[in-house]
C-alpha cells in the first residue's frame, strides 16, 4: 500500500476546485477543517507569508506542514473562519478569539487570530466533543497514580494541581477528574468551575467562562464563587499571585480546589508558587497533591531495534521507521507519563517549609517512593512504547 502524505491527501480532497476563486472559499475552509479532523490534528496553523498562506497541522504534538494556499484567497480564508467563530471580520489590526462547533457537535473548535506583517494569522484548536472527554481510568495513567488520584478527589478540602507545559494534556486530565467527582458523588456535591475558555461541557458542573474585558477574571470570579456555597472548584489555570492566593484560601476553608499550572515538574510547581509569593506554610498545608505530566508519541508497529539510546540509561530501545499506517512518521498516537508529588510524604513538608529548591524536593519525593517523569520515560523506552528520540524531544537532555 502506498504511503499517502498529509499534503497529498489534502490535494486529493481539493481536486477539481479552483483555489484562487473567492467563491470556493467556503468549500476550501470546510476541506481544511475536515482534513484536520481526519488527520487527528489538535491545531491548524494558517500563517500568511509573502507567497501565500502556509498551512500546518499539529499532530501528536508535532507541527506538520500540509499545504500553501494561494495568496489571492488568504484574507478570505481567515475572514471565513472569523465568520464561523462570530468574530469581527472588519477588525484585522487586533487579536480576536472565538468558538466554532461542528454541525454534528462531535468536535468543538476555538479560532484565534493575530495580526502579522503579511496579514492575519489564524490558529484553530480542535477539541473533542464534551461527551468524549474521558474518566481517569481511560487516560492511561499509571495504576498507582490513578488510585492515589481517586483518593485525593474524595477529599473535602485542599488544592490539587495538574502541572506541565502547554500541550501536555493538563486540561484533559482535569476534565477527567471533574467527571470522576460527579460520577462518584452521584451529583450530591456542589461543583463549579472558572475557565478560559470552557473547552467541554461537563454535566453536573456549574461552568463559567472568564471575561477579562468585563472585569471578570480568575481572581474576581473566584472570590465571588466562594459565596456560592461550592464544595468543589475547578480553576482553569493559576496565572497570577491573586488567583493563587484566593485558590489557597478556598482550599483551607472547606473546598476541594482543582487547577492547572505551568511548570516543568511537580517539584518545580512548588518553587514557582513560592516565587509567586505563596508562603511556605500555605504550600505545606494547602496542597494535597501535584500531578506532573507529559505526552510522548507512541511508536508505530513498524519500529525496529536501535542500538543508539542517546545517552538514556536503558538496556534496549526501538527507533521509528515509518509506514502507511503512521503516515511515515513512525508514531501513532500518544501516551501519558506522569508523577504525583504529595507534600505529606516523609521529609517533604520540612523541605517545603524551609524553602528547599525543586531539585531537593524532587530528590526527597523520589526517596519517599515517587516515580519521576524521567523514570516513567525510561520505562516507556524499555518497554518499546516510545523512542529515545521522543523522550529527548519532550524532556530535553538534562533530567529535571
Amino acid at each position: 500500500m502506498q504511503c499517502v502524505a498529509l499534503s497529498d491527501r489534502f490535494r486529493q480532497r481539493l481536486e477539481g476546485r479552483n483555489l484562487a476563486d473567492p467563491l470556493h472559499v467556503i468549500g476550501l475552509v470546510d476541506a481544511v477543517l475536515a482534513s484536520a479532523r481526519e488527520a487527528g490534528a489538535s491545531d491548524v496553523h494558517l500563517v500568511p507569508q509573502e507567497a501565500g498562506l502556509a498551512m500546518s497541522f499539529r499532530i501528536d504534538g508535532v507541527l506538520q506542514p500540509v499545504a500553501q494556499l494561494p495568496k489571492e484567497t488568504s484574507s478570505n480564508v481567515i475572514a471565513r473562519l472569523k465568520v464561523l467563530a462570530e468574530l469581527l471580520t472588519y477588525r484585522t489590526d487586533v487579536p480576536q478569539e472565538g468558538r466554532v462547533r461542528s454541525d454534528d457537535r462531535s468536535v468543538e473548535m476555538r479560532v484565534s487570530t493575530f495580526p502579522t506583517l503579511f496579514g492575519e494569522k489564524a490558529v484553530v484548536r480542535l477539541f473533542v466533543g464534551s461527551g468524549e472527554f474521558r474518566f481517569l481510568g481511560e487516560l492511561g495513567l499509571p495504576s498507582d497514580i490513578e488510585r492515589a488520584l481517586q483518593r485525593l478527589l474524595e477529599r473535602r478540602n485542599g488544592l490539587l494541581l495538574i502541572t506541565g507545559p502547554a500541550g501536555s494534556g493538563k486540561t484533559t486530565t482535569a476534565y477527567a477528574c471533574l467527571r470522576e467527582i460527579v460520577r462518584s458523588s452521584e451529583a450530591t456535591r456542589s461543583i463549579a468551575s472558572l475557565e478560559d475558555p470552557i473547552e467541554a461541557v461537563v454535566p453536573g458542573v456549574a461552568q463559567s467562562q472568564i471575561n477579562s474585558v468585563a472585569g471578570f477574571d480568575y481572581a474576581t470570579g473566584l472570590k465571588s464563587l466562594m459565596r456560592q456555597d461550592p464544595e468543589v472548584i475547578f480553576v482553569g489555570e493559576i496565572r497570577d499571585q491573586n488567583t493563587a492566593m484566593t485558590a489557597f484560601q478556598a482550599s483551607l476553608t472547606g473546598q476541594l480546589v482543582l487547577t492547572t499550572f505551568h511548570s516543568s515538574s511537580a517539584a518545580g510547581a512548588i518553587s514557582r508558587l513560592s516565587d509567586m509569593g505563596i508562603e511556605p506554610y500555605l504550600l505545606r498545608s494547602g496542597v494535597i497533591g501535584i500531578v506532573g505530566q507529559r505526552l510522548l508519541r507512541r511508536l508505530c508497529a513498524c519500529a525496529t531495534s536501535n542500538s543508539e539510546t542517546l545517552g538514556l540509561k536503558v538496556s534496549r530501545a526501538l527507533q521509528p521507521v515509518g509506514c502507511e499506517h503512521c503516515g511515515g512518521t513512525g508514531y501513532r498516537g500518544r501516551m501519558i507519563i506522569s508523577e504525583l508529588l504529595q507534600p505529606d510524604l516523609s521529609g517533604l513538608g520540612r523541605a517545603i517549609l524551609s524553602r528547599g529548591d525543586a531539585t531537593e524536593i524532587e530528590a526527597l519525593a523520589v526517596q519517599a517512593g515517587m516515580t519521576s517523569l524521567w523514570q516513567r520515560a525510561l520505562q516507556a523506552v524499555e518497554s518499546g512504547q516510545t523512542s529515545p528520540t521522543e523522550v529527548r524531544r519532550v524532556l530535553g537532555w538534562e533530567p529535571s
